[in-house]
């Protein structure tokens, strides 16, 4: 009975967990007109998907969110990969409230930090930029990130290092020549948060961009369903597009997730 119990609750859940991108996905092929239709597709179309791709700023978003996401990530990812490695690695006066402080920023809501980001970057003049929207995406990666690597750099031998030290490596070199390297699952995991926190954010997005041709993915995707239009057609077809990236990415990332996030978890 407990088996039974278990494998029907597994298939509840897995229900749950697919019945909602499947619904999309067969939206996206419906006419406007049976958007609300409960049977699965009748008239067969893929005129939502020529409307999102020809009628609408959609590649112009694609293209800014790829460049605000690529920036994201690599950029966190180096700094993510840089402060772990010198907290784990290394003692100086104020480590401790440096990574207390890392620990904190993550307890803050988005809601909370959107008025002084936007205050902060107003008067820098990066409203409406890209760059402005990579600084604040840091701001949600890097902290999380930091602490993740930490914990996987602790679980590489300090021997390591000192060979490096010994061959003549300076700090940097061991970090880059040899520790890297042995990272690649948790560089993975990081470069996989920091991609997905710049691709399906949307407060931030909307907050700190205007102008439909400005607009990322995210962005986006709110003007085909708002208080004057509904075109759950275009919207359907749009999420579908924006979620292949990130099912490819995860694809290429996911044999390195569980051992990258569990990485730290025990001590030998």
């Amino acid at each position: 009975m407990a088996s039974v119990g278990l494998h029907v609750t597994l298939l509840i859940a897995a229900a749950v967990a697919v019945l909602p991108p499947l619904w999309l996905l067969v939206t996206s092929f419906k006419p406007q007109s049976e958007a609300f239709s409960t049977a699965l597709v009748k008239d067969f179309t893929v005129a939502n998907y020529d409307h999102v791709l020809n009628d609408t700023h959609f590649l112009s978003w694609l293209a800014n969110s790829l460049l605000v996401v690529g920036l994201t990530t690599v950029i966190g990812v180096f700094i993510s990969a840089t402060t772990g490695y010198a907290v784990s690695r290394f003692k100086f006066p104020g480590m401790r409230p440096l990574m207390w402080l890392l620990l904190i920023t993550q307890m803050f809501p988005v809601a909370v930090l959107i008025v002084p980001l936007y205050n902060l970057l107003a008067s820098l003049g990066l409203l409406n930029q890209p760059v402005g929207l990579v600084i604040t995406y840091l701001t949600i990666a890097v902290p999380f990130c930091a602490w993740m690597m930490k914990g996987y750099f602790d679980t590489v031998p300090v021997e390591i290092d000192e060979a490096g030290r010994v061959d003549g490596l300076n700090p940097f070199g061991t970090f880059w020549r040899l520790i890297v390297p042995l990272a690649k699952p948790g560089l993975a995991v990081t470069g996989f948060y920091s991609f997905i926190t710049g691709w399906a954010e949307v407060a931030y997005a909307s907050a700190f961009m205007t102008g439909e041709e400005n607009l990322t993915l995210a962005g986006g995707l709110q003007t085909f369903v708002n208080q004057y239009t509904s075109d759950w057609g275009s919207l359907t077809a749009a999420a579908v597009i924006v979620a292949v990236p990130a099912a490819v990415i995860f694809g290429f990332a996911q044999r390195h997730l569980v051992s990258g996030l569990t990485a730290g978890a025990t001590k030998s």
